[in-house]
């Protein structure tokens, strides 16, 4: 009997049929599934959904530090500037022709911004070069009134001057700016300084802009209600500021208008009564006279209303739109209402009311103070009672001259020489 060998005598294998052959050439198809590619992208949303805010916040805290930047090399051109000069830059400086009419271009009328005089200190020495030094007999020295669109200095944007975080840009702006002036803790006279100007006509297109013969008492006025580091049409200096320089506010950020009613950036202005010298009684006794006049929307409380319409400034009067102007809306700010509050004028966009700093940084804006240094102020910075009077000339308590600001913290960081002591931390 034949033992079988496991080796030679295994058992046949078997013929494969052409049926199973086939079937064992089949593979499964490559790639994913529907199933699969949705679960994929799902995963993949959730991811940016979670990342973008970071990426967002990221960004938007380099922007915050560029702009912080920005305020500290204007804060070395200030020093700069005293260094050679041995006063501030004047808010309110520039060219004067008793009797020029308004709009001959004869001279700019002193509406000059500190920014002007400080232009060949942080890298804008052809822009100088421009105004100072004319190549024809075009426009003046020190350049013509600074609505003039043709003038290409005015129209000039300047990168050191705005801010990343602000998005505002064209026309109907010249070249715009997101930083200006303290001008202290009263908007009594905030526009004009010790100087009476008068303009003659009752049509605003033919004013011709004289000087009071009696400039007495607006210097009066001036003497106690400007307390600011800066003072329209006036020099001052680094010895002016008794309160000293890193207790005080020399300059501080603004947002510009975008066309969309924003509370901060288009002022609800006509208000008050025209005393001869834009005195509007009702904003200096009352500074948040707006909020009772019902012109803020209820549902959306950064922007006025619809009652608010007719009183709005004109829409080339928007906060920040011009850098080269003193005008209250382009230029200067003070420190009565707190940061992101609302531009509330007793007269036009040009004269005074209620002007306090903005940003688009989320919760506050960025100051910069007398010794350089730069502060980041939040919202919610103490302010005293914004229901006080401004400090004039004829205020009384907490109103009268030489008086610590009404407007707590905030309202002592605009002035200079109220000796105020602050303790606080800022």
């Amino acid at each position: 009997m034949k033992i079988p060998n496991a080796h030679t005598d295994s058992p046949a294998t078997p013929t494969p049929s052409a049926e199973s052959t086939r079937f064992t050439l089949r593979r499964k198809p490559e790639g994913f599934t529907l199933v699969e590619l949705l679960v994929v992208i799902a995963i993949i949303g959730v991811l940016v959904g979670l990342l973008l805010p970071a990426v967002q916040a990221a960004r938007e805290a380099a922007r915050r530090m560029s702009c912080s930047n920005n305020l500290k090399q204007l804060g070395l051109s200030i020093h700069n500037y005293h260094s050679a000069y041995k006063q501030l830059p004047m808010h309110g400086g520039g060219t004067w022709a008793d009797g020029a009419a308004v709009g001959s271009n004869r001279t700019n009328r002193m509406d000059l911004s500190i920014w002007v005089g400080l232009t060949p200190f942080f890298e804008q020495q052809a822009i100088w070069e421009q105004i100072s030094n004319p190549l024809n007999g075009t426009w003046p020295a020190m350049g013509p009134e600074t609505d003039e669109k043709t003038y290409e200095p005015w129209t000039t944007e300047i990168a050191a001057l705005r801010c990343p975080s602000d998005p505002g840009t064209g026309l109907p702006s010249f070249g715009r700016t997101n930083y200006a002036a303290c001008l202290g803790d009263s908007s009594v006279y905030m526009h004009m300084g010790p100087l009476g100007i008068v303009n003659f006509a009752d049509d605003v297109s033919e004013y011709t802009v004289t000087l009071d013969a009696n400039l007495s008492p607006h210097a009066e006025e001036a003497r106690a209600a400007c307390r600011g580091a800066f003072v329209a049409h006036k020099s001052t200096a680094f010895r002016d500021v008794l309160d000293g320089l890193s207790n005080t506010i020399f300059a501080g950020e603004i947002a510009t208008d975008l066309g969309d009613n924003d509370i901060r950036t288009i002022a609800s202005a006509e208000h008050g009564h025209d005393h001869g010298h834009g005195h509007a009684e009702e904003i200096h006794e009352e500074p948040d006279l707006c909020v009772h006049e019902g012109y803020i929307d209820d549902t959306r409380p950064s922007f006025w209303n619809a009652a608010a319409a007719s009183t709005l400034a004109n829409s080339d009067e928007g906060r920040g739109y011009r850098w080269a102007s003193s005008a209250t809306s382009f230029g200067g700010f003070n420190t009565i209402l707190p940061p992101n509050r609302e531009l509330c004028f007793g007269g036009t966009a040009m004269q005074d009311g209620m002007a306090s700093t903005s940003s688009r940084h989320q919760g506050g804006v960025h100051v910069l103070m007398g010794d350089g240094a730069v502060k980041f102020l939040t919202d919610s910075i103490e302010a005293g009672d914004v229901h006080d009077a401004n400090v004039h000339k004829g205020g009384v308590d907490h109103s009268a001259p030489g008086s610590k600001s009404p407007y707590g913290l905030w309202g002592s960081l605009g002035t200079r020489a109220s000796r105020e002591t602050i303790s606080e931390e800022f």
